[in-house]
């Protein structure tokens, strides 16, 4: 719009209030602008076996320069927004997700930001688990003192919140355990086991019976199988969830959406078949019986393997799941307006204020059109 146009608009404006149009128009704008801020209610899963996703509390802004093909749907938010947590534990809660497995080690920043994801998820009636990262970014195993002092830390802080009851005792899941002797494992685990369920992250039945006594059960994170390619890899998740199972453990079978690493070094790449990999790899996990299904992920956006809304699939991978677990479509409408305001990339709420003001403007237009009609007629008469 130039300078010199809002005058006329302000005219136009003041014709539609005199012939009780501008009401309307503000009706109009009302309701779409209402349409983002409507609270979501959570649905209620329709499947027993509860579904986790995992979630990725690491981001900043700064973040999202390095290795990403994809962006949020939120814009490029920093995991430290509680907005921005508010309404992804909607959006799960509405795809009939129990909870989020939150990636975790113990710093000061992502301690702040796994306090706040707490307080977030216990008013919501969420649930969360713990998937502690026990390799550097150089994929060396942290020391075992490291471990134990960051479980511990964990254990007196957070394991008291209601967040945190999902098998009784607080869930993690030591990411990384194939790189521990079965002795290290068992120099930590034996101190928190009392207060902590603690899961190996083992790759096949082998890795877990090395384990087995020092743990509480497996969580495979297998983000890069394609079902199409190795159709025998249900198989292996049964033969897994019998193995834990025979020992009483608990067994937290993955289920992937897809997968593509190249920007960060990988060369695997597998496709999402528009939703028919996911559907494949959920009937698989199902298949072994889990105590649990881990969905790779919510937001790992450098492995391309995210359900979370983003700008290249929009909220399809999230239906596909809703379908899958009987929960309610997400939509744009879904926004928190909260969230959206704070982030200027995000569409949510541009969309439709852009709507509201076309509505306007289309009005103000047609009321001009009349006025020149009118004015018209009276000349010619």
């Amino acid at each position: 719009m130039t300078p010199g146009t809002a005058p006329n608009t302000a005219a136009g404006a003041g014709g539609l209030a005199r012939r009780g149009l501008l009401p309307v128009c503000v009706v109009v704008a009302a309701c779409l602008v209402a349409t983002l801020d409507r609270p979501a209610a959570a649905a209620t899963p329709a499947q027993p076996i509860p579904a986790l996703t995992y979630y990725y509390i690491w981001y900043n802004p700064t973040s999202w320069r390095r290795a990403k093909s994809d962006y949020p749907l939120l814009g490029r938010y920093s995991s430290n927004e509680r907005s921005v947590m508010r309404q992804h534990v909607r959006w799960a809660q509405h795809a009939g997700l129990q909870g989020f497995i939150v990636s975790w080690k113990s710093t000061p920043t992502l301690d702040g930001r796994l306090a706040r994801l707490v307080q977030v998820a216990d008013a919501a009636h969420f649930k969360l688990a713990i998937i502690y990262e026990g390799l550097d970014f150089e994929h060396r195993p942290l020391s075992t003192g490291r471990v134990l002092a960051d479980l511990s830390l964990f254990a007196q802080r957070f394991s008291h919140e209601p967040a945190f009851r999902i098998f009784g005792k607080p869930l993690v899941i030591w990411s990384g355990t194939w790189k521990y002797t079965a002795a290290q494992v068992a120099s930590v685990t034996s101190k928190v086991r009392s207060r902590l369920l603690v899961l190996a992250s083992e790759k096949n039945t082998q890795g877990y019976e090395r384990l087995a006594r020092a743990v509480d059960g497996d969580a495979y994170y297998w983000s890069s199988v394609d079902p199409k390619v190795y159709p025998g890899y249900p198989s292996k998740l049964v033969e897994m969830g019998n193995a834990i199972h025979a020992r009483r453990g608990l067994w937290i079978a993955p289920a992937a959406v897809g997968f593509d690493a190249r920007l960060i070094g990988g060369t695997r790449v597998v496709d999402r078949r528009n939703g028919e990999t996911l559907r494949l790899e959920m009937n698989g996990a199902i298949a072994s019986s889990p105590d649990a299904v881990g969905l790779i992920s919510w937001n790992e956006f450098s492995e391309n393997s995210q359900i979370e809304p983003s700008v290249k699939y929009g909220t399809r991978y999230l239906r596909v799941l809703a379908a899958l677990r009987g929960g309610r479509s997400p939509s744009i409408e879904g926004f928190d307006s909260d969230a959206v305001a704070n982030h200027s990339s995000s569409t949510g709420r541009t969309l439709v204020l852009a709507a509201a003001s076309a509505v306007v403007l289309a009005l103000l237009i047609v009321s001009a059109a009349r006025r020149r009609r009118l004015a018209q007629r009276t000349r010619v008469s």
